[in-house]
Order: structure tokens, then sequence, then C-alpha cells
């Protein structure tokens, strides 16, 4: 899908989401949910320092006009990795994402339903600071995600290519792509490709509302990704590690 395809599909009636630089931002409206803002990034866009600052400005803006009165936010994907530059990493890139991941988790902390939509490609800080820090994140069939693809993994890790790509025929941590990243429970749904998003959009956001306020605010991946058997060990993990938290309170 294209990013014209995607609003047209979630928006028919018409938006105010406009495209600058390969960033997006605006708003429309859904038949339920009503208002929800949009960000994003598109084309396939490399996220440095200004991107990551632009991003989170527009975050930010929500929350402050809100008055408290929730606005989902959906963060529209299609990027490239986090920019590789000599300048950008000089500056703290690294820094800069997680403004925009802390951004996000504060909206969504607030009552601001942070929902990632991955339609196109997307990969390492970018992926992380964006789409993964958004309380619920789905995506389109022929989406492309991945956190670190083998050959960067096998540099990084220091183990031959041909390890990584036996691992990831059995183990969905290790693979990139959406099947994998749906098994391990990150992704939480792969939308019907034949339906509008608008219908599936707004129906998430509706569910979300009128659901049990802790269970949708919590962090379900760990358990979503032990049912889908993609993280057998994250969930019975993090449950040892709160249950200790809480016996030495």
């Amino acid at each position: 899908m294209t990013f014209d395809d995607v609003m047209q599909s979630l928006f028919p009636d018409g938006h105010d989401v406009v495209e600058k630089d390969h960033l997006v931002f605006g708003s429309g409206r859904l038949p339920h949910a009503g208002r929800v803002a949009v960000i994003g990034v598109t084309n396939k866009a490399a996220v440095g320092v200004d991107e990551a600052l632009i991003l989170s400005r527009h975050v930010l803006d929500v929350i402050r006009a809100a008055d408290g009165v929730p606005c989902p936010i959906l963060v529209v994907i299609d990027s490239d990795s986090q920019r590789m530059s000599k300048r950008d990493e000089l500056m703290g890139l690294s820094q800069f994402l997680s403004h925009l991941a802390i951004c996000l988790r504060v909206a969504d902390a607030r009552g601001h339903h942070t929902l990632g939509l991955l339609y196109g490609h997307t990969a390492a800080g970018a992926f992380i600071a964006t789409a993964l820090a958004t309380r619920t994140l789905v995506a389109v069939p022929g989406a492309h995600p991945s956190v670190m693809d083998l050959p960067s993994m096998a540099k990084v890790t220091k183990l031959p290519l041909a390890v990584l790509e036996e691992k990831a025929r059995s183990t969905p941590v290790f693979a990139p792509g959406l099947d994998n990243l749906a098994q391990t429970g990150a992704i939480a749904a792969v939308l019907d490709g034949t339906t509008s998003l608008c219908t599936q959009i707004d129906e998430l956001l509706l569910t979300s509302a009128t659901g049990d306020t802790r269970e949708a605010t919590s962090d379900t991946r760990d358990r979503l990704g032990l049912a889908r058997g993609g993280r057998p060990k994250a969930a019975d993990i993090a449950q040892r590690v709160y249950d200790a938290a809480l016996a030495n309170a």
C-alpha cells in the first residue's frame, strides 16, 4: 500500500493529514473513535535527529491540546532504519530516538491510545522508537519489519551468517519479517487486506476504550509471544521479576 492508499482507506470522508519531507502529521475522524491524531514516516525515509524532534513535538502538541479529552495517536510507518550519519551519531541520535519513544509512552499513559500502523518497511532504531513504542502495533499484509537484518546481526554477534540463518528457521526472534514479528507478539495483529482500514482501526480503538482499562494499557506482548509460540520464556521471566519486586516492596 502507498501512503495515499492508507489515508484513503483510513479516512474516506477526508482528513487534514499532510506529508512534508517524508514525515506526516495531522488528523482525521473515524465513525466511532472520533478524532484521531496522525504522525508517521513515509517513503522509507530514515529517522535521524531532526525527524525524531519533529515527531516528538507533534506528539507533545497532541497532549497539550487535549485539555483532558483523550485523542488516539495513530503512528503510520514506512521507514528505513535510523539515519546512519556521522552528524546524527555525534549529536547523540540514540537519545533523540529515546525521547520520541518516551513521548509516545507518556501520551499513552495520559489516555491517548497510541496505535502503530505498519504499512511498509521499517527497521532498527526507527522501528523501536516509533511503531514498537506504541501500545498496540498492527500491520497490513505485505509490510516488512525487522529489528535487525541477519547480516547486521552477524556483525554484532560475531556469529556466522549461516548459523543465524539456521536459527531463524526455527526461532522467530532471530528472523525478520511480518510473520516472525507477529509470532513473537511484537505485532498484535495483521489486518484484513480486503476490509477498509477505517473499519478495522475504528474497531480496535473502540474495543480499547470500552474494555478493561488495566488490561488495555498493559503490555501484553510477552503473553502474545507465549501463546503464539514465538517467545516461550519472556512472559514467565517478566512475571517472576514482577512478583519479586512486589515481595521486596
